[in-house]
């Protein structure tokens, strides 16, 4: 598996959490993705980078894209991306994408007041995925 993306849904917000690589060949998907998440008219969204085992600069390019659009959108954009990660967080901190993506170290660490559905933080799974061979 080089890259893999999940809808769930994390704190009450719908997500998306991408495994594998994140690089030249999967922004494009991620975009796509994100962008259909937007068309949805969310009230949040949440990009969890937790089990991404690599982003080279292409997908560190798409996250200040994917923010900007979010943003111009009205709706509040967070990505998860622990410490614990190094091989993400490289990427992140030499880049500084920190201030221009708005980082988070858990799911816990997304303010209350970022557009949570109500009915509580239980995450759900769904069964759809997208896959790069």
């Amino acid at each position: 598996m080089l890259f893999e993306m999940q809808r769930t849904t994390v704190a009450g917000r719908p997500a998306l959490t991408v495994r594998g690589e994140l690089d030249l060949a999967a922004a494009p998907q991620l975009a796509a993705a994100v962008e259909a998440q937007l068309a949805a008219g969310p009230r949040a969204l949440v990009l969890d980078l937790t089990p991404t085992i690599f982003m080279d600069s292409s997908g560190a390019r798409e996250l200040v894209r994917l923010a900007r659009r979010a943003a111009a959108a009205g709706v509040p954009l967070h990505v998860v991306a622990p410490r614990s990660n190094t091989a993400v967080r490289l990427t992140i901190d030499l880049l500084e994408l920190g201030t221009v993506v708005p980082i988070v170290e858990s799911a816990a660490d997304i303010p209350s007041g970022s557009g949570s559905a109500s009915g509580g933080g239980t995450a759900s799974r769904s069964t759809e995925q997208q896959a790069r061979p």
